[in-house]
């Protein structure tokens, strides 16, 4: 019996103290998990942010760089990390592209994480080199079609927003193309400026500044509506592509377990963040649309990705693009 009470007791002073931990989150310093290379979209994205956050946390918010296999190193990372409110993860569209491009995936992206909030989306851009020969976007299509088995399309690699992007446009306007893979979208672009590929499709964080200086072909933006930061592009929708949408949106996670108190209060420093001026300004600069409130819930995040699994399942396995 006095065992029992001893276990008892024990059991209540370790559940009143992980209280109190709770109630006094957090303590040190919150790491963030970026599953791309220091300088990427996703990257700028996750700085601006945690440098945001810091100030209404009150403990700094550490971005960690975990590469490899389109981001799911990063994510399996934090599947498996203690769900104890100091490890957390930014990751776009490839959460909801993991399931069907890899064979085996060690995590579900829809069992395996809290989900803290969205964050903000950015448009992506269909280019060509300097000297390609259309004027426009129907003459683009119609070169193409033509052209077919001599055009290059770049990407950032397998699983990269670009990738989806480009798989999207070849079956929209009924083309196969060659597609090119590089490691990141650095390296693509590099390419379309040097003449060595032909077209690429990536997000307005790298593509601004090229289309501004003339370096590149703008034939459209990718979302429902036209973008500020480009406000004289015409989006492909309305240049024939019917319902043709894809943009990059971050979303925020945690370990499956963190406690809710945690993930609330993680939530609120988000919206903090994305109200912040200097954070505005950032995303403004970038071409970046920071999502409304309505969006910024655990449950809408959930429930987005769900759709966006639903929604690229169908294109990727209609590619035939897969990873082991």
């Amino acid at each position: 019996m006095q065992f029992k009470r001893t276990l008892f007791t024990l059991l209540a002073l370790g559940t009143a103290a992980f209280a109190h931990a709770q109630g006094n989150w957090p303590t040190k310093p919150i790491t963030l998990v970026v599953p791309f290379a220091a300088g990427g979209p996703t990257d700028v994205v996750a700085r601006t942010l945690g440098a945001a956050m810091t100030k209404s946390l009150g403990q700094t918010v550490v971005v960690e760089n975990k590469l490899g296999a389109g981001g799911t190193v990063a994510a399996a990372y934090v599947a498996k990390a203690q769900p104890d409110g100091y490890t957390f993860f930014i990751h776009h569209n490839g959460m909801a592209t993991a399931p069907a491009l890899y064979r085996k995936l060690s995590f579900d992206p829809l069992k395996d994480f809290e989900f803290v909030s969205q964050a903000v989306e950015v448009p992506m851009t269909f280019l060509a080199r300097k000297d390609f020969p259309a004027n426009n976007f129907q003459e683009m299509v119609t070169y193409i079609r033509a052209n077919k088995e001599k055009i290059n399309l770049a990407n950032a690699g397998l699983g990269a927003v670009s990738q989806l992007c480009g798989m999207m446009f070849q079956r929209a306007v009924g083309v196969q193309l060659t597609e090119v893979p590089f490691q990141g979208t650095a390296p693509a672009m590099n390419a379309l400026l040097g003449g060595q590929v032909d077209v690429l499709c990536d997000q307005t964080t790298q593509t601004v500044p090229q289309i501004k200086a003339g370096s590149v072909k703008l034939y459209g933006v990718t979302t429902k509506n036209r973008v500020k930061v480009l406000p004289n592009a015409p989006t492909l929708a309305e240049q024939g592509l019917k319902d043709f949408e894809v943009v990059v949106w971050h979303g925020i996670y945690a370990p499956k377990g963190t406690p809710k108190p945690v993930v609330d209060r993680m939530n609120a420093a988000v919206r903090a963040a994305l109200k912040d001026p200097d954070v505005i300004k950032r995303m403004d600069d970038l071409g970046a649309e920071i999502v409304p409130d309505a969006t910024n819930t655990p449950e809408a995040l959930h429930a987005w990705l769900k759709s966006e699994i639903d929604k690229w399942g169908p294109v990727i396995k209609a590619g035939g693009k897969f990873a082991d």
